[in-house]
């Protein structure tokens, strides 16, 4: 006659143990091994990580269940865990020497909902970065979390199995690694949006064509802090010129002036000279020249005696 008994206790520091020799051992034969290491009391410490594990906490199927796998997340159980398109894949170690292989499918995200959530990111969300690292407005998460709604699978969108002898729905090993999941969002948050089969670009890639949009709207209207060159010279007192020297060389040489930044064109006027006023010869010079003529045998009192006429020009 047999009896059935409990499983013998295994203390934090035995399974702590056990699961390390065990990842050692299974990187020397894998290296694109990928184990959940906790560092601190909290599993997860990110925004996206903290989300998915609320949100499974929070339904009712998991709440009773998922507990039992924090101990085992901690303790560093969970050997490999690899996040793809609509699946997660993981080591567990658990009782027995070998760990145990799970496969958890999540569904993707129901393109109506997608769209709703888009829409509702509009000119919200400046930047990729600050949405990965959960910097956006509270009303985003409030939307993202939403359940039923949001961005986060519900109980009925997710499927697993796991290799080991336990026949509840969800064991402690299937639960260490959904905890993983969320300690493993916290450095790479984009995995969830691979995950849920979404293009985490689609919310950015709406928020910069509106923004581009938007800036282009506004360089169509003229600046109130730009000033015309008139309003200028009415402050200040001066006049804008506003044509460069060359073109002022330029218009000197065509005949052309500028006044004030605008050209006027000026036709060619010919200067007028005033009349000539008539010019009297004085006697003074006639009578140096009647001098001279004394010397060729003219005598010097018929000279002063010649009358001189006025020369009019």
């Amino acid at each position: 006659m047999t009896f059935w008994r409990f499983p013998r206790y295994v203390s934090v520091g035995e399974k702590q143990q056990r699961a390390k020799k065990k990842l050692e051992k299974l990187m020397k034969e894998n290296k694109d091994i990928k184990p959940v290491r906790i560092e601190g009391n909290a599993i997860a410490k990110t925004w996206w990580g903290k989300a998915w594990n609320k949100n499974l906490e929070a339904y009712a199927d998991y709440s009773n269940r998922i507990g039992r796998g924090r101990s085992y997340v901690r303790c560093g159980a969970v050997l490999d865990l690899q996040i793809q398109e609509g699946h997660v894949r993981a080591l567990v170690q658990g009782s027995d020497s070998d760990p145990y292989s799970i496969k958890i499918k999540i569904k993707s995200l129901e393109k109506d909902i997608w769209k709703e959530i888009k829409d509702f990111c509009t000119g919200k969300l400046d930047s990729l970065q600050e949405l990965l690292m959960g910097k956006f407005p509270a009303a985003l998460g409030e939307i993202f979390t939403d359940r039923g709604k949001g961005l986060f699978p519900s109980p009925k969108e997710i499927d697993f199995d796991c290799s080991c002898p336990d026949i509840a729905s969800m064991c402690k090993h299937i639960a260490a690694t959904l905890y993983g999941v969320g300690a493993r969002l916290d450095h790479e948050p984009n995995l969830f949006f691979l995950l849920r089969n979404i293009e985490i670009g689609d919310l950015i890639s709406e928020t910069i064509r509106d923004k581009t949009e938007e800036l282009l709207a506004r360089a169509q209207k003229k600046s109130i802090r730009i000033l015309e060159d008139q309003d200028l010279s009415s402050v200040f007192g001066i006049e804008m010129d506003a044509v460069s020297d060359f073109e002022k060389e330029k218009e000197v040489k065509a005949g052309n002036k500028t006044v004030s930044g605008k050209k006027i064109k000026t036709t060619a006027k010919t200067r007028k000279t005033p009349a000539k006023k008539p010019v009297h010869v004085s006697e003074k010079p006639v009578a140096k020249k009647a001098v001279k003529k004394t010397k060729k045998g003219s005598t010097k009192k018929s000279a002063k005696g010649k009358t001189t006429k006025k020369r009019v020009l």
